[in-house]
């Protein structure tokens, strides 16, 4: 396994490849991210694998200073995975103007991104998406321009409104990638993984379940014929709050389009972010209503 730092070597370990395999991450690496790279692996390309905590992507109030780097362990564990090259750049090789006393990146263009990106964790966390496209576009172009001929990005559906917009945005910019999406890791509990699963208390990580648990059931009642999609967002809020929980919000969308889900929809997300203490959570579960 291959260790790069910069654009320039990157290029160099890259230019005889004609398959490339890629996937992002900001490392603090769990299963998932894992179960990402062995997906890397079935493709019969060179696997590439980014860690790069993207400062961009972190509003002023939010845990970047936090985030957790364990590089060392995070390079064990992608060379027991058998990625081939492991791109961990710093935060001047992707903003060349960035600024280390402030965090600033001074990266005065970015994605302009449709208004769904305001929606749902958009809404929370004003800026986030627009950071997250930008950066992933930055490290495609760093990571597919030598010019391979399969070029493949992978990512989980746990961020399943990321996994949308990137999509989006390879379609309208004409990317030659293809994205294949990972199914969402989970615990025996049921939580989705995470690396803000560490922030969680004992007692917390045993309450964190539920709010897979509580998209459950309400995939159940849609799927038994409830359609009151409202009723049943404001149910699930209610029985978190109740719970102590602090509901960013639960929702019913079409899967396709990622707006409010009508009774015409057949293939619909659930989709929830609620905090336990400090730690902010995501889920989801993806279905389709049968005719």
């Amino acid at each position: 396994m291959q260790i790069v730092k910069t654009s320039e070597t990157l290029s160099q370990a890259l230019a005889k490849q004609t398959a490339i395999a890629f996937v992002p991450t900001m490392g603090n690496l769990h299963a998932g991210h894992i179960q990402l790279v062995e997906l890397a692996k079935t493709k019969n390309a060179c696997v590439v694998v980014s860690i790069f905590v993207n400062p961009l992507q972190f509003a002023a109030n939010e845990d970047l200073s936090k985030y957790p780097r364990t590089l060392d362990v995070d390079l064990a564990k992608l060379k027991a995975a058998g990625a081939d090259i492991v791109f961990t750049p710093s935060e001047q090789e992707i903003y060349p103007d960035f600024d280390a006393s402030t965090n600033n990146t001074h990266q005065s263009i970015s994605i302009n991104l449709p208004s769904i990106a305001n929606e749902l964790c958009g809404a929370a966390r004003p800026g986030h998406f627009s950071g997250m496209a930008t950066v992933v576009l930055k490290l495609f172009n760093l990571v597919f321009f030598n010019g391979a001929q399969t070029k493949i990005a992978i990512f989980g559906k746990k961020d399943f409104q990321q996994l949308f917009i990137i999509r989006d945005m390879v379609k309208q910019f004409n990317l030659p990638i293809e994205i294949m999406a990972a199914d969402t890791k989970r615990e025996e509990d049921g939580l989705a993984m995470s690396s803000r699963n560490g922030y969680l208390t004992p007692a917390q990580k045993l309450e964190a379940p539920r709010l897979y648990s509580e998209l459950s059931l309400l995939v159940d009642a849609i799927k038994q014929g409830n359609t009151d999609f409202k009723a049943l967002e404001a149910r699930s809020t209610e029985c978190l709050t109740q719970l102590g929980w602090i509901v960013d919000y639960i929702s019913v969308r079409s899967a396709q389009t990622l707006l409010p889900a009508t009774q015409n929809d057949n293939k619909l997300v659930v989709l929830g972010a609620a905090r336990q203490g400090t730690t902010r959570l995501i889920d989801n579960i993806e279905f389709n209503l049968t005719a």
